[in-house]
């Protein structure tokens, strides 16, 4: 299913993540891909808070991976922007993290696209200022849950 959204604040974003989270089961992995600035790590920050954890969050820009601990499943953060490819990232070894129990949240998932299995969850992010524009695709078994985060953040 997709599912097209806004939230009109950092706050809202981070909210949102943050009940987006109780959707979430181990093995999970997340794409998030907009422009620089489109809100990825806020997103991020929202949905480690939503598993329980009060790790701080900050972009794994030039470390490739974060990991949070501290919740109901680990989060693995992801930036890939600085890979050439997915040959890189397979190099590195850090396919494995799909295997370990948590959730994997990746930005700049376009990179790696290829070697990533089905049944991501996948938001593509937009927007300026405090507006973001959300484009949410997930499994038709989660999205009715999904649905009813979203019609929250409306309300």
């Amino acid at each position: 299913m997709v599912f097209d959204f806004s939230t009109s604040s950092a706050g809202e974003t981070e909210r949102f993540a943050e009940s987006f989270a109780s959707l979430l089961k181990s093995g999970d992995i997340i794409t998030l891909d907009g422009d620089l600035g489109a809100g990825k790590t806020c997103f991020t920050r929202g949905l480690v808070r939503g598993m329980g954890s009060d790790a701080p969050v900050t972009s794994p820009t030039f470390t490739i991976v974060n990991e949070y601990d501290g919740g109901r499943l680990e989060v693995f953060h992801f930036d890939t922007y600085r890979l050439g490819d997915s040959e890189e990232f397979l190099a590195s070894g850090l396919d494995e993290y799909f295997a370990r129990e948590g959730v994997s949240v990746i930005e700049w998932s376009s990179i790696i696209r290829d070697i990533l299995p089905a049944g991501i969850i996948s938001f593509e992010i937009k927007g300026s200022g405090d507006v973001r524009d959300f484009h949410l695709s997930i499994d038709d078994g989660r999205a009715g849950a999904a649905e009813q985060i979203i019609k929250e953040i409306r309300n």
